[in-house]
C-alpha cells in the first residue's frame, strides 16, 4: 500500500507537468514541479518542515514550544500547519502590503499573524529583524529564520533535487526559479550540480530587486521597480543563496509575468500565482536561448487563490500600469 503519514508525509514527492502549449512553441520540453500540491498548497511546506525538525532535534524547540518566523506568507502557512500538526504555537510577522488572503488563512489555520510597515531590510524595524527580536525575547521560544536558516536549502538538497533528477530520468539541461529567501534555488541548484555539472542553473528575478544585478556583476545593487509579485526577489544575498554555482539570470517584468499567468490559465487550465508567472517566464526565455530539444526544469510555487484580490484584479492592475492581455 502506499499511505503517507500525516501532514508531513506528504509533503513533497510532487509531480513534474510538461507545459504542454510553451514546450510545443520552443521545442523543448518545459516542465513544471507541482509544488502546490504539497499539502500546505506550496513550495515553502519543505522549508517549514525541515526548518521545524532542525530545531526539533538540536533542542531548542520543545513540547508545545512557540516558533517565530517573518514572511510574505507562505513559509508561515506551512509553519502554521507544521505547527498545529505537532502542536506548537505559531506567531508570524509579515509586511502589511501582502494580499489579504494570506494574512486570513494564516488566522484560520491558527497562527497569530502581526502585520508591519514594510521597511528595508536594512532597518531596524524589517518584519525578519521583528520576528527574530520577539523569538528571542520568548522563553521555549525559536525563530525560523528561513532566509538564513541552512535548513531551507538543505530541504531541496535532500529532497526537490533528487525527485526532479528521478523524474527526468537525468535528462534535465537547465533548472530555472526565482528566489526570495534563496532556499530552493541553492539547495536543487547543489544537488543537480553534483549530477552533472553542465546542468544550466537559471536564477529569475522580478524588477525592483538586486539579484539580477548580483549574478551578472557581482554586486547586489537594486534594479528599477517596484513590482507587484510577493515574496521574491531580495535586496541582499541570503545565507541561503551565497555560494550557489548560477550560471545565469534573466529578468522578468510585472507585465510579462501577467501575459504568462492569464495565458496558463485561459490556455491550459492552470490558476498560478505571480511567483510561477515569473518562473515561467524565465523558462520560456531559457528555452529560447537554449535552442530545441532540452530539457527546462522551473517550479509550480503556488496557486492563484493566494492573489485573487490583487494578480486577478482588473482594476488593481490597471491602477498599476498593467494590462490583462
Amino acid at each position: 500500500m502506499d499511505i503517507r503519514s500525516g501532514f508531513a508525509g506528504t509533503i513533497g514527492n510532487t509531480p513534474l507537468i510538461r507545459l504542454n502549449k510553451l514546450s510545443e512553441e520552443t521545442g523543448c520540453e518545459i516542465l513544471g514541479k507541482a509544488e502546490f500540491l504539497n499539502p500546505g498548497g506550496s513550495v515553502k511546506d519543505r522549508a517549514a518542515l525541515w526548518m521545524i525538525s532542525e530545531h526539533e532535534r538540536s533542542g531548542a524547540l520543545k513540547p508545545g514550544g512557540t516558533v517565530v518566523e517573518g514572511t510574505a506568507g507562505n513559509t508561515g502557512i506551512g509553519l502554521a500547519h507544521v505547527c498545529n500538526a505537532r502542536g506548537y504555537r505559531c506567531i508570524i510577522y509579515m509586511p502589511d502590503t501582502q494580499s489579504p488572503e494570506k494574512v486570513t488563512l494564516l488566522e484560520t489555520l491558527g497562527a497569530e499573524v502581526r502585520q508591519v510597515p514594510a521597511v528595508p531590510y536594512k532597518d531596524p524595524e524589517n518584519y525578519q529583524k521583528q520576528a527574530g527580536r520577539f523569538a528571542h525575547s520568548l522563553p521555549d521560544a525559536v525563530w525560523a529564520n528561513q532566509f538564513d536558516n541552512l535548513a531551507n536549502r538543505h530541504a531541496h538538497y535532500e529532497s526537490t533535487g533528487p525527485e526532479i533528477w528521478a523524474q527526468t530520468d537525468g535528462k534535465v539541461d537547465a533548472f530555472v526559479a526565482a528566489t526570495g529567501t534563496g532556499g530552493t534555488l541553492a539547495g536543487v541548484s547543489r544537488f543537480l550540480k553534483s549530477q552533472s555539472n553542465g546542468i544550466r542553473i537559471v536564477l529569475a528575478d522580478p524588477m525592483g530587486s538586486a539579484l539580477y544585478n548580483w549574478v551578472k556583476t557581482g554586486e547586489a545593487s537594486m534594479s528599477k521597480g517596484p513590482s507587484i509579485t510577493e515574496g521574491i526577489g531580495n535586496s541582499r544575498v541570503t545565507d541561503n543563496l551565497s555560494g550557489t554555482e548560477i550560471d545565469d539570470a534573466v529578468q522578468i517584468t510585472d507585465q510579462e509575468m501577467i501575459t504568462m499567468v492569464y495565458r496558463q490559465l485561459r490556455e491550459e487550465g492552470w490558476f498560478f500565482g505571480s511567483s510561477t508567472g515569473i518562473n515561467v517566464c524565465g523558462a520560456v526565455k531559457v528555452a529560447q536561448d537554449m535552442g530545441p530539444g532540452h530539457t527546462v526544469v522551473t517550479v509550480l510555487c503556488d496557486s492563484g487563490s493566494r492573489y485573487q484580490s490583487r494578480l486577478f484584479n482588473e482594476a488593481y492592475l490597471n491602477e498599476k500600469g498593467l494590462v490583462i492581455a
